[in-house]
């Protein structure tokens, strides 16, 4: 394995540190990212989200484009409900899940896009 570049000698560049330092976020802040970006590491929500950024979908049709059970799609959205990346709303007895937010399109956007980049 190569070693990665670094400095031939230490030396600390103060003014660096220092500003870097003062925006850094808090330590509970950052794990907080840590545990989000977690969710994302699982291929079968990374599907789920990948459905739900096309349209608005029920458990039964979410289970049916990824070839799922429902109850094993009804154990990712609650995860993803809990890490706030999903919505419900209910029409009738049916539920329907969508993107919390733009941000969780934005995620995703700029993942694929980082991805794909990287390939060419």
């Amino acid at each position: 394995m190569k070693d990665i570049p670094h400095c031939e000698e230490h030396h600390e560049h103060s003014v660096k540190i220092s500003a870097v330092e003062k925006i850094l976020p808090r330590e509970d802040e950052l794990y907080d990212l840590a545990e989000l970006f977690g969710i994302f590491g699982d291929t079968t929500r990374i599907r789920i989200l990948y459905v739900l950024f096309e349209a608005e979908a029920c458990v039964c049709d979410i289970a049916q484009i990824l070839g799922m059970t429902d109850s094993a799609i009804s154990h990712q959205l609650r995860i993803l409900k809990g890490a706030r990346l999903v919505k419900f709303r209910r029409e009738g007895k049916t539920v329907y899940y969508s993107l919390a937010d733009d941000h969780v399109k934005t995620i995703l956007g700029m993942g694929m896009e980082h991805i794909k980049e990287k390939k060419q």
